[in-house]
């Protein structure tokens, strides 16, 4: 049996099987979910017992070509039944996971053998605003991906925006500053908030650390007490490898200190100095980005977004270039779960 006839294998009879060979293009569905979004685009099997795992091992390119064109694929209807399946669409379309390091958010490691992860472990009441995943970081991943083990009760959604609608709107002064001074991202761990060095490099040896930043561009500094301070410049846009697009790529509006709750940010300030938080966002020479800025991206990146609930088995992968993504509050227990793919250096797709 080919592997293309092995896609579609319905029970026929009591028992007995029968193999199909049809067209690749018969076996699923592809349709836009909203009708004046690109993304995500649906994609659904057109008959009983198509097997995603086969089926995207062989139609890796038509997955690229329409991840170029919607930045967003949501599978569903398909039986994904377990975190073992997930893996395997992974590496079916991507090659294969990679581990989570240089941390910004808790997640728990589902399992030691597979680097599939908890999205962000944050209290459930709180919304995370729309970011693209590693923005921050010298190397991100181009896909994302994310599973649906258990939709929760109320809420939960996971919103997506596509970046190049949100540069559109940018207002051409805060664009071309943004992108002429780049950005600086300092960072802080073991200051009692947020995550522990350990925890984001993680390792427990100080040499491991240093030889990390040296490899991708971080300058550490170590402070009194065991605690760290990091910093790096990043772009503001970035090329994309593959379409040639200018997008919309950076953290300059998810790590800056006005993105907090203003509860959380106001105790904050009162303890620490700006360059002290957490982490916080500045021009790539080190000033203050205007609040008024960030202010307006803030808007843009909400404006952007589109919605809808999780169903159990559900897969999205998206181009982490193209696609900001958040997390809205909920209630109940909720299961999703996350991976990500194909490592890129921003070295190599920045502009400016």
């Amino acid at each position: 049996m080919s592997n293309f006839e092995s896609q579609v294998i319905p029970a026929l009879g009591k028992g007995r099987r029968k193999s199909l060979s049809l067209d690749q293009s018969s076996l699923v569905t592809f349709s836009p979910m909203f009708a004046d979004r690109p993304l995500p685009l649906v994609c659904t099997p057109s008959m009983p017992g198509v097997n995603l795992i086969e089926w995207a091992g062989q139609n890796r390119a038509l997955i690229e070509s329409k991840l170029d064109q919607h930045a967003t694929l949501l599978f569903r209807g398909f039986n994904v039944p377990d975190i073992h399946a997930f893996n395997q669409c992974v590496d079916a379309i991507s090659g294969g996971a990679l581990e989570y390091l240089f941390r910004a958010s808790p997640r728990t490691q589902i399992t030691k053998k597979l680097n599939v992860y908890s999205s962000t472990d944050y209290p459930s009441a709180e919304k995370i605003f729309p970011h693209n995943e590693h923005s921050y970081s010298p190397v991100f991943p181009l896909h994302l991906y994310f599973y649906c083990d258990q939709p929760s009760a109320t809420g939960g959604e996971t919103p997506f925006g596509d970046t190049r609608l949100l540069l559109e709107r940018i207002d051409p002064q805060v664009r071309d500053e943004l992108i002429r001074k780049r950005v600086l991202y300092v960072r802080n761990y073991g200051d009692g908030m947020g995550l522990p060095w350990q925890t984001v490099f993680q390792t427990e040896d100080r040499a491991e650390v240093e030889a990390y930043c040296a490899r991708i561009g971080i300058t550490p500094e170590w402070k009194p007490g065991n605690r760290l301070r990091t910093r790096q410049q990043g772009p503001a846009v970035v090329r994309h490898p593959r379409t040639g697009d200018t997008v919309w790529f950076n953290h300059a509006t998810f790590f800056n200190a006005l993105t907090l709750p203003e509860s959380i940010r106001d105790s904050l300030l009162a303890e620490f100095e700006p360059q002290d938080l957490p982490q916080n966002t500045y021009f790539g020479d080190g000033s203050p980005i205007p609040e008024d800025y960030i202010r307006h991206l803030q808007q843009l990146y909400r404006e952007v977004m589109v919605e809808f609930p999780w169903q159990r088995g559900d897969v999205v992968v998206l181009d982490n270039i193209f696609t900001i993504h958040a997390r809205n509050g909920y209630s109940g227990p909720r299961k999703i779960l996350t991976a990500m793919a194909i490592p890129l250096k921003s070295t190599d797709v920045a502009i400016g």
